[in-house]
């Protein structure tokens, strides 16, 4: 049989009584004591039952009806007339081309190299000039696709016109041989077919890509990097950087 005598609990400076002596507590042990009061637990489940079901059962900053229209205050926030909201959308869109551009990047294996370049294109990039294929998804792998392909044309020297007319057919048979496109890699071509880009899309796009390139100047564009020199540093061909090497005397 259980022992239901009270447990002594020690006794806290809190608990001395008016003679200075300490007033021993005794917990109950017997059942239903630490139960909920049922007057609370029926407070509890009286303010749980008119709760929201679905987080799209709120209303805040939506009109009370289909016909019913917005306050003031809100439809200022809403349109970004507001101080606090003003620019809102813009930036918002920006950080969310870098966050899927990056994401991407991570995804196809990309250098952090080729990472950068592609996210600082993709940041300052104005989508518009894609028409129904600017979506943020579908523009990053086109970037990523000139970027990658590019800085392989470079290293092979296929990027110079005037190089490649002087070289021979053969030297050129095998420099084409040996570069390999990123739309060859199985990796991005699952990605584009995810995001409903084929081949002849692909390079429709690429082509406005280089177009926006040319108007926007962001042939030279890497993220986290600034092309532009500090005025204030002297320039590397100035004697005051030159290191002089004579032995002297």
């Amino acid at each position: 049989m259980a022992d239901d005598t009270p447990e002594p609990v020690a006794p806290t400076d809190a608990d001395e009584g008016s003679a200075g002596e300490p007033t021993i507590v005794r917990l109950s042990r017997r059942p239903g004591d630490s139960a909920v009061a049922r007057a609370d637990l029926q407070r509890d489940e009286t303010v749980r039952r008119w709760g929201l079901v679905t987080p799209s059962a709120t209303r805040i900053g939506r009109a009370d009806s289909p016909d019913g229209d917005l306050r003031e205050n809100l439809r200022r926030l809403h349109e970004e007339r507001h101080p606090a909201m003003e620019g809102y959308s813009e930036r918002a869109h920006r950080l969310e081309k870098l966050r899927l551009t990056h994401a991407l990047c991570g995804d196809c294996s990309l250098t952090p190299w080729q990472r950068d370049r592609s996210i600082g294109i993709m940041v300052d990039l104005d989508l518009t000039a894609f028409g129904s294929q600017r979506a943020i998804e579908k523009v990053a792998l086109v970037v990523i696709r000139h970027v990658v392909d590019r800085e392989r044309e470079r290293h092979l020297g296929l990027h110079d016109d005037e190089w490649i007319a002087e070289q021979s057919p053969e030297r050129l048979a095998d420099l084409y041989d040996q570069f390999h496109s990123i739309t060859d890699e199985d990796r991005f071509t699952d990605l584009c077919s995810t995001y409903d880009l084929d081949v002849t899309a692909l390079n429709r796009l690429r082509r406005t890509l280089t177009e926006q390139l040319d108007e926007q100047d962001l042939h030279g564009a890497v993220y986290g990097r600034n092309p532009y020199r500090d005025p204030n540093l002297p320039s590397l061909g100035s004697p005051a950087t030159a290191v002089s090497t004579g032995s002297g005397g």
